[in-house]
């Protein structure tokens, strides 16, 4: 299915230009994704790899990748779904879609649903880092550099926080832990996630720094404004969203 003929020396050729950084990679298909995933590390790039499409939803929406490359039959939310997902929530980063159906409509139907590009299996990794580098050649287009729940506004630029218009002086890891919960409005963080995402775990310590730094986030957040917008699921994880009326409303 995959062509390797020419890849080594490609790989040398593309880690001097140093143009794509990290790269996340959503493929349940094992072979390919060990190929794929060892040829991009060849090349200079750092890559997260997963299978499962929501799963890689979840990581594309709380960590900033230079670009993705998506399987479009993926178990838990396929690649067009994830694509259409993320940019329903404004991320902009460029995807490249990878797959056996390689059909016109299927194409048409990969780039109307918000990718960038489309590459067909069986494929030559020469061609897919050629792609990907073309990719991140793109004139960066404008994101918004504020993500706002009710009001709730955070400017990623600035680093700052307000809330009813009033600043909230967040410390760096308060800061990282509110911005992945906001970019997941209404949607379950697990404690894992914020694990692996703020301390670069990827087990879990047995120690309560998640709590801990979640009580310290609640007591800047929530308590001076009498309205909780972070709910705990218990043995979950948080949920942020505005605060839900006395009849259950959420209200904006």
């Amino acid at each position: 299915m995959i062509h390797r003929r020419g890849v080594l020396p490609l790989s040398r050729r593309c880690k001097k230009l140093g143009v794509i950084v990290r790269i996340l990679l959503i493929e349940d298909d094992e072979t390919t994704a060990a190929y794929v995933e060892k040829c991009l590390r060849q090349a200079g790039h750092d890559v997260d790899r997963t299978t499962d499409g929501r799963d890689g939803f979840t990581k594309a929406a709380s960590t900033n990748y230079d670009a993705a490359v998506v399987d479009r039959m993926l178990p838990g939310l396929d690649g067009l779904g994830l694509v259409k997902s993320l940019r329903a929530c404004g991320i902009r980063m460029p995807v490249l879609i990878l797959t056996v159906l390689g059909a016109i409509d299927d194409r048409v139907a990969g780039l109307e649903a918000g990718a960038d590009d489309y590459l067909t299996k069986p494929f030559a990794f020469p061609e897919l880092m050629a792609r990907l580098n073309a990719l991140a050649r793109r004139p960066p287009i404008a994101e918004s550099i504020t993500l706002q729940v009710g009001d709730l506004v955070m400017d990623l630029v600035r680093r700052s926080v307000r809330r009813e218009g009033r600043p909230i002086a967040l410390l760096p890891r308060e800061f990282k832990l509110l911005e992945i919960l906001m970019r997941n409005r209404g949607r379950l963080v697990t404690r894992a996630m914020l694990l692996e995402r703020v301390w670069d775990f990827q087990f879990d310590p047995k120690t309560s720094v998640v709590e801990t730094h979640m009580s310290r986030l609640r007591a800047k957040l929530d308590r001076p404004f009498g309205d909780a917008m972070i709910r705990t699921e218990r043995g979950m994880g948080y949920i942020l969203d505005v605060p839900q009326a006395a009849d259950g409303v959420a209200r904006e």
